[in-house]
C-alpha cells in the first residue's frame, strides 16, 4: 500500500525539484551561450550583443575551424588517444580489481597490492620526476606518452574490486565446481555481471583523455603532434596563432575571434555530449554500487 506524502515531505520534494532544476539551467546556459556566439556574425560577437541566441547567423566561423588542418589533425589525435588509451584503461582495471576483491584467504598478498595502489594516490613524486621517468623510457613525442602514463586509474580500480565484493560469492564457487578456473569467471561471469560499473568507468576514461591538455603541452615537441585540448589551450588560452595555417590566416581577419573560438570549444566538447547519453543510464548505478564497500 502506497502512502500518502505529509505536506513538509511534499514541500521538500518541491523545493528539492526547483534546486535541482535551477543548477541544470546554470549548467546549461554557458554551453548555449557558446553555441550561440559561434553561429552569430562578427559584428554582433564583438559588439557583446549575443546572449543565448544568435545574432545574424552564419556558419563561418565552422567553416573556418573545419578548413583549419590543425585543428583536424588534433581532433584525430584525440581520437587515436582514446581508441589507443581506453582499452588499456578498461583492460587493466579488470583484471587488477578481481584478485584485490578477494579475501585474504584467496589471495595472501592483497593487502600489501592494495597499499602499493592507495599509496599513489597519497603520495606523488611531481612533475620533473614524472617528466623523468617518461623521457628515459623513450615515449616523448609518441602518442604512447598520452596513454602509457595514466593507464592505470587507483580510483576506477577502487571502484570496480568494491563493485566485485558486492557481487555473491556462491556464483563463484558454482563455477569452481563446474571447473572453471579464474580467466573464466572474470570474463564469462564478473565482467557481465559488472557491465554498469564498466560503463560507468568507461565514461570517466573516455573524457579523462578526451579532456587532456597539460600531459600533450608537456610531453609533444611539436604542435603537429598536440591533442585537441592541448591545441584549444593554446589558440584559444594562450592566444598563439602560429600553429594556424598561412593559408586561414586571411579568414581569421575576416570573423570573430570569438566566435571562431567559441566554433571550436563547442566542437571539442560535442564528442563527449553525443558518447554521454548512451552511458548515462549506467552511470549512477555504477557509481553507487561501486563506491559502497562490501
Amino acid at each position: 500500500m502506497i502512502k500518502s506524502l505529509s505536506p513538509g515531505r511534499k514541500i521538500f520534494l518541491s523545493l528539492d525539484y526547483i534546486f535541482l532544476i535551477s543548477i541544470a539551467i546554470l549548467c546549461l546556459i554557458p554551453m548555449i551561450h557558446v553555441l550561440a556566439l559561434s553561429f552569430s556574425s562578427n559584428s554582433a560577437a564583438t559588439a557583446g550583443y549575443v546572449k543565448l541566441w544568435p545574432i545574424g547567423f552564419n556558419l563561418k566561423s565552422y567553416e573556418f575551424v573545419t578548413s583549419e588542418p590543425s585543428f583536424l589533425r588534433a581532433m584525430l589525435i584525440s581520437i587515436k588517444r582514446i581508441a589507443l588509451g581506453v582499452p588499456i584503461n578498461m583492460l587493466l582495471t579488470i583484471i587488477t580489481a578481481y584478485p584485490l576483491s578477494k579475501s585474504i584467504q584467496k589471495f595472501k598478498y592483497r593487502k600489501w597490492y592494495t597499499w602499493f595502489f592507495v599509496i599513489t594516490i597519497l603520495f606523488h613524486g611531481g612533475l620533473i620526476p614524472w617528466y623523468m621517468t617518461i623521457y628515459k623510457t623513450g615515449l616523448i613525442d609518441s602518442i604512447w606518452a598520452l596513454v602509457i602514463p595514466g593507464a592505470v586509474s587507483v580510483y576506477n580500480i577502487i571502484i570496480l574490486l568494491n563493485f566485485y565484493k558486492g557481487l555473491p560469492e556462491e556464483i563463484e564457487e558454482a563455477a569452481f565446481i563446474d571447473g572453471a578456473g579464474h580467466w573464466i569467471i572474470l570474463w564469462i561471469i564478473y565482467v557481465p555481471l559488472s557491465i554498469p560499473a564498466i560503463a560507468t568507468l568507461l565514461l570517466f576514461s573516455i573524457i579523462g583523455h578526451w579532456n587532456s591538455w597539460f600531459d600533450g603541452l608537456i610531453l609533444m615537441n611539436t604542435t603537429n603532434k598536440y591533442p585537441l585540448q592541448s591545441y584549444l589551450q593554446t589558440v584559444i588560452v594562450a592566444h598563439n596563432f602560429t600553429i594556424v595555417s598561412t593559408k586561414n590566416l586571411k579568414d581569421l581577419s575576416e570573423i570573430s575571434d570569438r566566435t571562431s573560438k567559441a566554433a571550436q570549444i563547442f566542437l571539442g566538447a560535442l564528442p563527449i555530449l553525443v558518447v554521454y547519453p548512451f552511458l548515462q543510464k549506467y552511470f549512477m548505478t555504477g557509481m553507487v554500487l561501486g563506491s559502497v564497500k562490501g
